[in-house]
């Protein structure tokens, strides 16, 4: 069984977007903190499959009280959930990113689930080009330096 965290911006890309078989096709068990869980259904009003990603409060509010003084909640609580239960993060943000990668925790972003899928040959290169441009068009931001090595690497 291969289980992951999730901060929330991953998530609500790929169901925008219909594609939550990106993060099934390699992970079983998705865990959400409560803070990104209303992110996703409060904030926007998403219904999630509970049978794939379950809801787990954190323990460390001493770290989640620093993390916030930098991070928004939900990145807080999916870096603390994380560490504590020793799992890689899916976070996007590139300060989460350098926070959660100083704590040592292994991190993974929507590009990297893509090249993943790609490699692992779940998705088709066309597919795989169509999920990147369909999340860009949803409003996924990506920088050009790491647009450029997506690309090169998926078309060859």
């Amino acid at each position: 069984m291969k289980l992951i965290i999730s901060d929330s911006t991953t998530i609500i890309t790929l169901l925008n977007i219909n594609r939550l078989d990106v993060l099934k096709n390699i992970f079983s068990l998705v865990y959400i903190p409560k803070k990104v869980y209303d992110e996703i259904v409060i904030e926007e009003k998403i219904t999630l499959n509970k049978n794939f990603f379950v809801v787990k409060e954190i323990n460390d509010k001493n770290l989640y009280t620093l993390l916030t003084k930098t991070l928004d909640k939900g990145e807080s609580e999916a870096i603390v959930l994380a560490k504590e239960m020793n799992l890689s993060l899916i976070i996007d943000e590139k300060k989460g990113r350098k926070i959660a990668t100083n704590l040592g925790i292994n991190i993974f972003g929507f590009i990297g689930l893509l090249v993943l899928n790609y490699k692992k040959e779940m998705l088709t290169k066309e597919d795989t080009l169509d999920i990147f441009y369909k999340a860009k068009e949803q409003g996924f931001r990506v920088s050009n330096q790491l647009e450029n090595e997506f690309l090169k690497l998926i078309e060859g």
